[in-house]
């Protein structure tokens, strides 16, 4: 596992934006963190680094959201010309205010298993069986002073990003 200090809110939706110019369809992303250490900024800048204008705000009462980006703007996809056609979807889910994910693990369990999606996982640990065993984990620490600690399970995922 490899460290690295986010010093602000605009660091931490730049991290989002490297994530995504590394990503390849479909990936799963499972975020970790307190309430307010910048899960859905990161995801904010994930979002933006996929080419989604629109606004990206938390899914904490929706438990889910998704949002379509351009598959053939993106140059960093291992894609066939299939893929390409379809488009992408982001899905992020939020299972904080679950006590018993129910139909929503199922819908996760679905939505995995789409060719064309990049899945952001906050508050996972109920539905943690449910992910790829090789998904992208990002922990992320608030420290007294604001900034974040981030480490990623991946340490060659964070140093394509250096």
């Amino acid at each position: 596992m490899k460290n690295m200090k986010i010093k602000s809110e605009s660091e931490m939706l730049e991290l989002g934006q490297k994530v995504a110019t590394h990503l390849q369809l479909p990936a799963v992303i499972e975020l970790v963190g307190d309430v307010g250490a910048g899960k859905t900024t990161f995801t904010r800048g994930l979002a933006a680094g996929l080419g989604i204008s629109g606004p990206v705000t938390s899914p904490s009462f929706t438990i889910s959201k998704r949002y379509s980006f351009p598959i053939k703007r993106c140059n960093f996809y291992n894609t066939s010309s299939e893929q390409l056609s379809a488009g992408g979807e982001l899905v992020h889910y939020d299972f904080y205010r679950l006590g018993n994910p129910g139909i929503m693990r199922d819908e996760l369990a679905e939505t995995l298993r789409e060719p064309n999606s990049i899945v952001v996982v906050e508050w996972g640990g109920d539905v943690a069986e449910l992910l790829p065993e090789e998904h992208l984990r990002l922990d992320i620490t608030l420290n007294t002073d604001g900034s974040r600690d981030v480490t990623m399970n991946q340490s060659d995922f964070l140093e394509k990003l250096s």
